[in-house]
């Protein structure tokens, strides 16, 4: 996998064939490997590497970028070559800044590393055959409760780095491993998925016996009636339909006006218990602690108990914000660390979301103990957004939906179709667990709880 050692020598030789301004190389790549499985036997296992770098060069405001995977050369000369060509006829971008020094970014390239380790070697050194041996334990579930399984188990290892001519260099490696499983019945499923950069994390075994247990309890589904139910959402499903709006946490979005934050920084959104930070320090989260600019990432307080504080910002967003009618009502303004390498449309967006605990957590079974009547949704899927400024979303539930009655789990209801505004969801939260690092299908990873919420507005009943 390539060092940063080499990834220097790599931006020198493009800095030397350059005649822009400005020089900013990103690099990123490294190992990825996948064994899929269905009807109990494996059938698929790949494996790739890739290089990759990326060339911006600057020419008086004017800026373009263009990409290779080959480092010969000839190849370097002709990547070198696009992006200025494609730079020289663009029009000037005001906005656009100078490439950040180290002391702009937020220190010195030592400070770049997090506080948490990301890279492991046991999770680097997974082979095939121990994602067969994952796999086999999955499949030995399935075959024990007379259910067929489907899923992946994946791993690899990453680097992520960023080189410019006013000597910013910056550089992450990390590692990863991820289970997903499908336990299928005949008219039920289960469903289970997890990730870490530390492989140890990752419990196949016990993955696969939660996903089981789901699909024979959920077996010959009742049909429950359509309409506001109590709802207790597993963190998948808290973390599938939440990730729907942090997009609108960046400033670029509120400039835009296309954000659901517009005029209600400051305001109470949510309902008290709602507490949410970006945090890319935090031990359950993952990823690169610099921007696509290499600025460091700043933990940034996005709601307090339930008002919004305020939006993450690429550098330029926060330049242009402080010059915009909306500078007096955004809250707090500046660069975060946040920003897409540029040039691109969207600015900035919150990657690392973290729900602080609040009040006394409960567990899920302490969650289902306490209700008269209501519905366990295992996760959540086929998501899209209805309405923007009161961030309604429809979607449906699946692999695992059980009616709630008298404090216990009663056994699996037909799926539902839900039409649900996240600012009516977050404001009637009755309890949450001890927030955990949850990965979905809808949405990128978070550190999010279990929800227990009232009055879910589920539209229809779907015929599965």
């Amino acid at each position: 996998m390539l060092t940063k050692e080499q990834a220097g020598d790599v931006f020198d030789r493009i800095r030397k064939l350059s005649s822009a301004d400005e020089v900013e190389v990103l690099f990123s790549g490294g190992r990825f490997a996948l064994t899929r499985f269905a009807n109990n036997t494996i059938h698929q296992n790949v494996a790739e590497e890739n290089h990759v770098v990326s060339v911006r060069t600057v020419f008086g405001g004017r800026t373009a970028r263009a990409t290779t995977n080959k480092f010969d050369d000839e190849s370097l000369q002709q990547v070198v070559r696009s992006s200025e060509s494609l730079a020289r006829v663009q029009h000037a971008d005001p906005d656009l800044l100078p490439v950040p020094d180290a002391r702009f970014a937020g220190g010195a390239d030592e400070a770049s590393a997090p506080t948490q380790a990301r890279y492991f070697d046991a999770t680097a050194a997974i082979s095939p055959q121990s994602r067969a041996d994952g796999v086999k334990k999955i499949v030995d579930v399935a075959d024990r409760h007379k259910l067929t399984a489907a899923g992946v188990f994946s791993s690899g290892e990453y680097f992520e780095g960023i080189f410019n001519s006013r000597g910013l260099r910056r550089w992450h490696t990390q590692t990863s491993a991820e289970v997903s499983i499908t336990m299928l019945a005949a008219d039920s499923s289960g469903w289970q998925k997890a990730n870490s950069p530390d492989v140890a994390n990752l419990d196949p075994l016990r993955l696969a016996e939660t996903a089981a247990q789901k699909a024979v309890e959920t077996a010959h589904p009742r049909e429950v009636p359509a309409g506001k139910h109590t709802v207790i959402l597993e963190p998948a499903a808290v973390l599938d339909i939440v990730g729907f709006m942090f997009w609108d946490y960046s400033g670029m979005a509120i400039l835009d006006q296309r954000s659901f934050l517009t005029g209600r920084i400051g305001s109470r959104l949510f309902g008290e218990n709602v507490t949410i930070v970006d945090d890319v320090a935090h031990p359950l989260q993952a990823g690169s602690p610099f921007d696509g600019e290499g600025v460091l990432r700043k933990k940034v307080g996005l709601v307090e108990n339930g008002v919004v504080k305020q939006v993450v910002y690429a550098r330029s967003t926060a330049e242009r914000m402080k010059r915009s009618e909306y500078k007096d009502s955004v809250g707090p303004i500046g660069a975060t660390g946040h920003g897409f390498p540029l040039p691109n449309e969207m600015g900035e967006m919150p990657l690392n979301i973290v729900f602080a605990p609040a009040g006394d957590p409960q567990t899920i079974e302490q969650m289902i103990a306490s209700t008269e009547r209501g519905i366990l949704v295992t996760r959540l899927w086929y998501i899209r957004e209805v309405e923007p400024f009161e961030k309604v979303l429809t979607g449906m539930t699946r692999d695992g939906t059980f009616l709630v009655e008298n404090g216990r789990l009663q056994g699996g209801v037909r799926n539902f179709r839900f039409n649900e505004s996240l600012i009516h969801m977050l404001s009637n939260i009755e309890a949450m667990s001890v927030p955990v690092r949850a990965c979905g299908e809808e949405s990128f990873d978070m550190v999010v709880p279990a929800m227990k919420v009232k009055e879910f507005n589920f539209t229809e009943v779907t015929k599965f």
